[in-house]
């Protein structure tokens, strides 16, 4: 990774976000030695204008920014990286230096798509999901079937709880049957959005 350190005087700014979430959650910003540590541990990094040294997010606190990805701008001036926080981000308690709430839970079905995706191509031994691939599109699509009944009988004669258990089974194993035929739920997304007029 190239990086033009010297363009702004040995630093450049760090944009943190949630890669759950995609809620931006700070902005820091490291030298060469702290990108290098956070590469290292896989634990964000900064260099402290304040404290004047590398500063660990978290190593007081508790509240690390676990890395999952570090993308530079066009210009490698600038650092995009992807984490997953532990505990809320800023120093005054909030999730966000902004003050927001980092939820945003409808970002996890990108997650739980982009999970899906891995295992039909990994395909590991012993995954519930790897074995509804391997059993082929005809078992998939019964147990969507399977679950939309199921969501129905939930909806109309059970309990709150027991209608979104099943509704998210539905969901799951929707997108497995998306994946297996080569769509995501970006494809609904974008057929969903074309009908909203």
């Amino acid at each position: 990774m190239n990086i033009d350190f010297q363009k702004s005087g040995g630093l450049v700014p760090a944009i943190i976000q949630d890669e759950k979430t995609s809620k931006v959650l700070m902005l820091g910003y490291m030298n060469e030695e702290a990108l290098n540590k956070t590469l290292e541990t896989k634990l964000v990094t900064f260099f402290s204008r304040t404290k004047n040294r590398l500063w660990t997010k978290g190593e007081e606190s508790g509240n690390f920014l676990n890395v999952v990805s570090i993308t530079p701008d066009c210009d490698a001036d600038t650092l995009l990286i992807k984490a997953n926080p532990v505990g809320p981000v800023c120093h005054t308690g909030t999730d966000t230096c902004w003050g927001e709430k980092n939820d945003g839970d409808i970002n996890f079905l990108k997650y739980l798509q982009d999970f899906i995706t891995v295992r039909y191509k990994e395909m590991p031994e012993g995954s519930y999901t790897t074995s509804l691939f391997k059993k082929g599109v005809n078992r998939m699509a019964q147990k969507v079937g399977e679950e939309a009944v199921e969501t129905v009988i939930e909806a109309t004669n059970g309990t709150d709880e027991g209608f979104i258990y099943e509704a998210s089974d539905l969901i799951y194993h929707l997108i497995v049957l998306l994946t297996s035929k080569g769509y995501s739920l970006d494809d609904l997304a974008k057929e969903l959005k074309k009908r909203h007029k």
